[in-house]
């Protein structure tokens, strides 16, 4: 698997700790992701909940992309996101809006 696996998206930038691409894909991306039981569009909503959920918000700009790939539309990532105040807190959600609406815009 190589860092353009992850819908075209170039994830190296030739800067320092780069090889956690790697890791990331070899350790996540490769064993989590080609499991059998959810689709990848399932999968896709159940990791934007987690990611904002976390506060990743670097990682959920990655995963935007990742989600319109797998089928999830404009409204639907929007929908998550709302849903999601509920449960995470509306700081959480309005980050997530706003790695979201960086995400569509790149």
């Amino acid at each position: 698997m190589t860092d353009k696996d992850v819908e075209g998206t170039d994830l190296r930038d030739g800067r320092i700790g780069e090889d956690l691409v790697d890791i990331g894909l070899t350790s996540v991306r490769g064993p989590l992701w080609a499991r059998e039981g959810l689709a990848p569009r399932d999968r896709s909503l159940v990791t934007l909940g987690i990611l904002i959920a976390l506060g990743a918000e670097s990682e959920l700009k990655t995963h935007v992309r990742v989600a319109l790939t797998n089928g999830l539309t404009q409204d639907e990532i929007a929908e998550v996101v709302y849903h999601s105040s509920g449960y995470t807190g509306f700081p959480r959600a309005v980050a997530a809006r706003t790695a979201a609406r960086e995400a569509l815009e790149d």
